[in-house]
């Protein structure tokens, strides 16, 4: 006689799935608070990158890839009367994922007097509406945050008519919740094949490095990611480096009121 299968009453698995998941959040945790007080961050002399000339509002973008960051040596890092004083935190990727250092960088980001702003990275095979959902589900935007920014930059094998209606779905769910345009961020190559004029009435974030003036592309463009090998106190990986196409009357009308 073949043996029954032993089942897990349905609260039982209940229990068992909430443990491992408080378990995995409080391990998350304890790995932060032990990198904040344990690890040392290098200070460097210089920014360790060409920094592009004529523009006076400089910062960075982040995610989980920097590990935790020491937001404060960031703020005060001063080179040549240069400071970076924006800074781009990844939240959320596709249809669930949340970036597991947001929160984090989100706050700590603000309390260091940082302007601040939150991406979503795009995964073109979903719903452009259940991303949204995603990311409105975890940030809450206040006065003198920068717009939401849409981080596009593959197709994933699919079709550029379907991944521009996607992106549009995006794109207007969040406008319609935020009250407020977002920006489009992707680089020059991608932007030309699969986005153009479509999306030219919305702010445009370009990624273009080894340009040392501004970036190859013909539309207006409010942000310039100029390089991706850059050094910051408070930071132990290189980091992202931008810039901002306007000046600090320019910036401040482009924030949140």
């Amino acid at each position: 006689m073949a043996r029954k299968k032993k089942t897990i009453p349905g609260w039982k698995a209940l229990l068992l799935m909430t443990g491992l998941m408080l378990l995995t959040a409080g391990l998350i945790y304890g790995y932060i608070r032990w990198r904040e007080y344990h690890v040392h961050f290098v200070r460097y002399t210089a920014f360790g990158i060409e920094i592009p000339v004529n523009y006076n509002i400089h910062g960075i973008d982040v995610s989980h890839h920097q590990d935790v960051i020491d937001w404060q040596e960031v703020r005060q890092m001063n080179v040549e009367d240069m400071q970076l004083s924006f800074a781009f935190i990844k939240a959320t990727e596709g249809l669930v994922n949340v970036d597991k250092l947001f929160k984090r960088n989100w706050y700590r980001a603000r309390e260091e007097g940082m302007t601040r702003g939150a991406y979503h990275f795009f995964l073109a095979t979903k719903s452009g509406k259940k991303q949204a959902d995603n990311f409105i589900a975890q940030v809450t935007l206040e006065p003198g945050d920068l717009p939401p920014v849409l981080d596009v930059e593959q197709l994933y094998g699919v079709k550029p008519a379907t991944l521009r209606i996607r992106v549009q779905e995006w794109l207007t769910t969040i406008e319609t919740y935020y009250k407020v345009k977002p920006i489009i961020y992707t680089n020059v190559d991608f932007y030309d094949q699969y986005l153009g004029k479509a999306f030219d009435d919305y702010p445009l974030w370009v990624a273009h490095y080894l340009q040392p003036n501004k970036p190859r592309i013909e539309r207006p463009w409010i942000f310039w990611q100029h390089s991706e090998t850059g050094k910051v106190n408070g930071i132990s990986t290189r980091v992202d480096f931008n810039v901002f196409n306007g000046d600090s009357a320019a910036f401040r009308r482009l924030l949140l009121n």
